[in-house]
């Protein structure tokens, strides 16, 4: 069977994805691959949580104590993890990581639930990250309860949808298509599925209005991956977070709630993605994943500082229930009031579970906590080790499995003021992860290695809970939801987006409407600006063939209702860039570290380009110039192309500055390789993540000297590949020989063209100028 990453259009030595296919062609290449599939229900513990989404089994039976290689220890999978196994129709799908250096990969792997035996697996490369300490797989895929599906985003943001075959049915780089950004801690969380979305989150850095760094949720359709929505709930991150959301009903409304990277509690609709309320519960995010009690509060703890004490950590429960009146900005900003009761706990990243009305928590100090869910009293707590990171309990059968991260594995028999601890093992490697359940066969996956535990005689098996729908009412038509609300296209290629009629409450009450559509800026944008493209009938975009780089909005109106789609238009092979018809008519004010400078704004589609580049005139050009008025963004990768191009080559004049001590540090992105001339130690160097790839060769450059880079990447059938490179001075002659050569045993197949700069400390910028991408 062929996927639908394979099944593609080829336009000027260009990959193209489904988002480039008509979507009458698409949902035509869904059936086809779905009537392959024969897609089935799947019963199983499906996301981490579990089937209640607080981390509880109502399964019976199960086991109280485990000999390794023997009594209930069923078997052993030899495979690195951090997160957690799930389970369904007889299958067990693990996220872990193996190999070393360059070679390490992470593998989502297919086992029997019998045996442990590996049915298939596929490999994902790390690229353009800042992951450290091999901090892999810290997250856990998830299985969609319809049509068996499995669902997964690694660490690197490729977030794919697979059959049970493995098969990739679809596939986004959320790094190189929405501006996703990496932290050195890998947490990566796990994604939901509510009806026909899979939602996740995480912090990108994307263009316009979503160019700042924000912790921001994504909607995709489960089917064929179209974005459905995008969310922005909260304020400026302090961190990452892989707090995963759960669901509710209220107020006629699907509610996701969840804990983010800028240290709020946020409540946004399911269905539409708008924000309803804010709580700024920590300083640094929030990790840990919430519970949602009696539908009036949510409960949630955090490990960083407080903003109104000087403590660190904090436990609370807060009233659930806010959101915006007509006409009033969202989301609504929730103050102290809302805290219903506040415990001075700390926990960073493990999650608490939920029985009636008690609370289970592993605190950062080792205690095993339990707190009245409705008071807030803390009715007592029992000391396991002396320090916990991100690993969870799991409530079954009256007994508390608790994973540690030094290990250790506790089986807890609870009771009305503590616990019995009916056996306490060494597992191999740490746990940070929590422990899953199905079929009377519990998995944890450590540091080395996945457990299946469990009873030759079978515990009484729980259902797969379905939430009962909600008895909703449905209003008029009072905004449009245009899907996908951001599209990107290439010159020639047109796209067809489907809008559908929302009530106040975000129920779809009207399809297939036809809106009228026309250019639409944005009265607070800074860079006033359109796509070069036009609407058709039946609502079809396209961008003409001479289409030049571009971006900006449309609006879709009928009678009172509105919405809006952002469109982006970045050339296929080959392309250029001089930055001479850019006007340099921006000018930084007073305040700022370059007052009266005179400036142009980068390339509006460009991704993550808008506060880390400008364009200014230089020697009677007009360059690139990396920005040094935020300290935050010292270091910028920006990608200026697509994210499925492959077998091209990159050039462009690049220029350092500095000083004895200190100089920056220029380079191209060539598919998920960086090819950058570093700042002091006077070498050429490939990298894509600095613990996997980072190969270099002396090479002896000037600051405030202009050089011509290059580079290509070749990959072999084997799906070996070597990345090649070479400097020069710009107005010497091109060297015949390459000056680098680096081989990848599994090389990057494809990946957005892009640029880097890093100005240390802010104090010292890069330059670029005469970009140029084309065809190997």
């Amino acid at each position: 069977m062929t996927s639908l990453q394979t099944i593609t259009t080829r336009f000027m030595n260009f990959r193209f994805c489904p988002h480039y296919l008509s979507r009458g062609l698409q949902f035509a290449l869904c059936f086809t691959v779905g009537s392959m599939l024969q897609a089935a229900p799947a019963e199983g513990w499906l996301h981490w949580r579990g089937p209640h989404q607080n981390g509880t089994s109502d399964e019976k039976g199960l086991i109280e104590e485990v000999t390794l290689g023997g009594k209930n220890h069923l078997w052993t999978f030899d495979m690195a993890g951090r997160g957690e196994a799930v389970i369904a129709n007889g299958r067990v799908y693990a996220w872990g990581y193996e190999g070393s250096g360059p070679d390490l990969r992470e593998y989502l792997t297919c086992l029997e639930e019998k045996t442990g035996k590996v049915i298939w697996q596929h490999g994902f490369n790390d690229f353009l990250s800042d992951i450290v300490y091999s901090r892999y797989t810290i997250g856990s895929a998830t299985v969609d309860a319809e049509t068996g599906n499995i669902y997964l985003m690694s660490t690197a943001g490729e977030m794919t949808c697979f059959d049970v075959d493995g098969k990739v049915l679809w596939q986004h780089s959320m790094m190189e298509r929405f501006g996703m950004l990496t932290f050195p801690n890998g947490r990566r969380g796990a994604a939901i599925i509510d009806g026909d979305l899979v939602i996740h989150h995480c912090i990108t850095s994307y263009w316009g209005a979503d160019g700042p760094a924000r912790d921001r949720f994504f909607a995709f359709n489960k089917h064929d991956g179209q974005l459905v929505w995008s969310s922005t709930p909260g304020t400026p991150p302090k961190d990452s977070s892989f707090s995963s959301p759960v669901l509710g009903y209220y107020n006629n409304k699907r509610v996701l709630y969840a804990g983010t990277g800028c240290g709020n509690l946020v409540a946004i609709n399911a269905r539409n993605g708008d924000p309803l309320w804010r709580y700024h519960f920590s300083y640094g995010g929030v990790n840990s994943s919430l519970l949602l009690h009696n539908n009036d509060k949510v409960i949630a703890i955090h490990g960083k500082e407080n903003l109104d004490s000087s403590e660190v950590g904090r436990m609370a429960a807060i009233k659930i229930g806010s959101e915006p009146s007509a006409g009033q900005a969202s989301p609504v900003v929730l103050d102290k009031s809302a805290e219903l009761w506040r415990l001075p706990h700390v926990m960073f990243t493990s999650s608490p579970v939920l029985v009636g009305n008690r609370v289970y928590q592993v605190t950062h100090t080792g205690e095993l906590i339990c707190v009245d869910a409705v008071s807030g009293e803390e009715l007592w707590e029992h000391k396991l080790e002396n320090g916990q990171l991100h690993a969870s309990p799991l409530y079954a059968d009256g007994k508390l499995y608790v994973p540690m991260g030094n290990g250790n594995f506790y089986i807890l028999k609870v009771k009305e003021n503590g616990v019995d601890v009916l056996d306490k093992i060494e597992l191999a490697g740490g746990c940070l992860g929590a422990p899953t359940l199905w079929n009377g066969q519990m998995y944890i996956h450590t540091m080395e290695k996945l457990y299946c535990f469990g009873s030759e005689s079978k515990a009484s098996m729980a259902k797969t809970a379905v939430e009962k729908d909600a008895a909703i009412s449905k209003g008029p038509v009072s905004k449009l939801q245009i899907i996908p609300p951001d599209v990107l296209l290439a010159p020639g290629a047109r796209s067809q987006v489907e809008v559908v009629g929302l009530d106040k409450d975000g129920w779809v009450v009207q399809e297939n409407m036809r809106p009228d559509w026309a250019s639409f800026i944005p009265p607070t944008a800074k860079v006033k600006s359109t796509a070069d493209a036009t609407f058709g009938r039946r609502n079809r975009i396209r961008a003409d063939r001479d289409a030049g780089t571009s971006a900006g909005a449309f609006k879709a109106t009928e009678d009172e209702a509105s919405g809006i789609l952002r469109a982006r238009v970045l050339p296929g092979l080959p392309f250029s860039e001089d930055f001479e018809s850019f006007d340099i008519n921006e000018a930084y004010p007073a305040a700022h570290v370059q007052a009266g400078t005179a400036f142009a704004y980068p390339p509006l589609p460009w991704i993550g380009a808008r506060f880390k580049w400008d364009i200014r005139e230089m020697d009677g050009s007009k360059v690139l110039v990396k920005t040094l008025d935020n300290v935050l963004f010292q270091r910028a990768t920006s990608f200026i192309g697509h994210p499925d191009a492959s077998n091209y080559t990159v050039e462009a004049d690049v220029m350092t500055d500095g000083n004895r001590r200190m100089k920056s540090t220029v380079g191209v992105i060539n598919q998920r390789y960086v090819i950058a001339l570093i700042g002091n130690w006077q070498e050429l160097e490939v990298s894509s993540n600095h613990d996997r790839i980072k190969v270099s060769v002396p090479f002896k450059w000037s600051t405030k000297t202009w050089y011509r880079l290059k580079s290509r990447v070749d990959v072999a059938k084997d799906g070996s590949g070597v990345v090649r490179a070479k400097a020069w001075p710009r107005d010497e002659e091109e060297p015949s020989s390459w000056t680098i050569e680096v081989p990848h045993k599994i090389a990057h197949t494809k990946g957005a063209p892009g640029l880097f700069g890093f100005s240390p400390q802010s104090r010292y910028s890069v330059y670029v100028d005469n970009i140029s991408v084309y065809s190997n």
